[in-house]
């Protein structure tokens, strides 16, 4: 168990500065995600805990203890990578034990450690398999193994469900995040897929351009963005945003009104438009919706309500869910 304290931490390559006096505290046990397009930082900020990426300023310690020097090895870290880096030589019982050979582990302490980590990740049939004989998700299961068995004080994750199916990942988060609340292992974890950070964080840290937008509970940023970027990162599918006369009206340059919360209102309510496309999802029905004085908008509705293409509808926000930006981008509170 630890805590995690990532202060004023930059990273540059020559003249080119790619993290910009980042500062994250992390609880321990607690399970954070590091969400943003590609190429904002998040994968580097990941490394430089590891000690894979050397820090050009500012400081990393564990448990009060700074690790900025340390050798990877040495700062009691297990990392998981997006491709698992399993040696295809070695069986699915060796891989994970490789690690605690290097140490000086005794055999019998090795073989009690990896069959304890195989039957958390029900990989006790497969011990003696090797990885070409593993589908990706049990792959990925023996690359968590493999730190699990060091029993290390952080788990470091760096788009580990990238390589999988949909209905796969959706199967391998759900158990990432069961397992990690059962060995309350403190927990930094990479994604771009903004629905993978809503469903598995206690906390995300949002990152653009290697600076951070935004540090909050999922829920908190969803209901309460800092800024246009998180506003537009987080949710899916996307806010509307909706500039000209309708947002300087009420004080702002630009609001923002997400597609599950805009009504299908009655006529005369609201703006009009005309449908341009449906989705009919069975639970949900998706419209793109050409409205005369919003511009387009798109529209999550219940799939009870199926329209046509051409079909003319009032749109209003639901009460307290619209969203004002200033002409920097910055949320406006009531």
């Amino acid at each position: 168990m630890a805590q995690v304290e990532i202060a004023a931490l930059r990273k540059s390559y020559g003249a080119l500065e790619v993290i910009h006096g980042v500062n994250v505290s992390i609880a321990d046990g607690e399970f954070v995600a590091l969400v943003g397009p590609s190429g904002c930082g998040k994968s580097t900020l990941l490394r430089m805990v590891a000690g894979l990426e050397e820090i050009t300023g500012g400081d990393i310690s564990v448990d009060g203890k700074l690790i900025n020097d340390l050798a990877p090895r040495d700062r009691d870290i297990a990392m998981v990578f997006q491709n698992y880096a399993l040696y295809p030589h070695m069986t699915v019982a060796k891989n994970m034990g490789f690690a605690l050979k290097l140490q000086g582990l005794s055999t019998g302490e090795i073989d009690r450690r990896v069959k304890a980590a195989a039957g958390i990740l029900d990989l006790d049939a497969y011990l003696g398999r090797k990885p070409a004989a593993l589908s990706g998700g049990q792959r990925q299961r023996v690359a968590m193994g493999r730190a699990i068995v060091r029993a290390p004080k952080v788990f470091l994750f760096d788009e580990p469900l990238s390589n999988l199916d949909a209905k796969l990942r959706v199967q391998m988060r759900a158990e990432i995040r069961e397992l990690q609340k059962r060995l309350g292992t403190t927990t930094i974890y990479v994604t771009h897929d903004q629905v993978e950070a809503m469903t598995m964080a206690d906390k995300i840290v949002v990152l653009q351009q290697g600076r951070v937008e935004q540090i909050g509970a999922p829920l908190d940023l969803y209901h309460r963005p800092a800024n246009l970027f998180v506003a537009t990162f987080i949710g899916s599918p996307q806010m509307n945003l909706i500039t000209g006369e309708a947002a300087t009206h009420l004080g702002a340059t630009t609001l923002g009104i997400r597609p599950e919360h805009l009504v299908v209102s009655g006529e005369g309510e609201g703006w009009k438009g005309r449908i341009l496309s449906a989705e009919y999802l069975g639970s949900d029905t998706y419209l793109d919706v050409d409205t005369e004085t919003a511009g387009r908008l798109q529209v999550r509705t219940e799939g009870a309500f199926a329209p046509r293409p051409g079909d003319t509808v009032w749109l209003k926000p639901a009460d307290g869910h619209m969203h004002r930006f200033d002409a920097e981008g910055r949320a406006l509170r009531s």
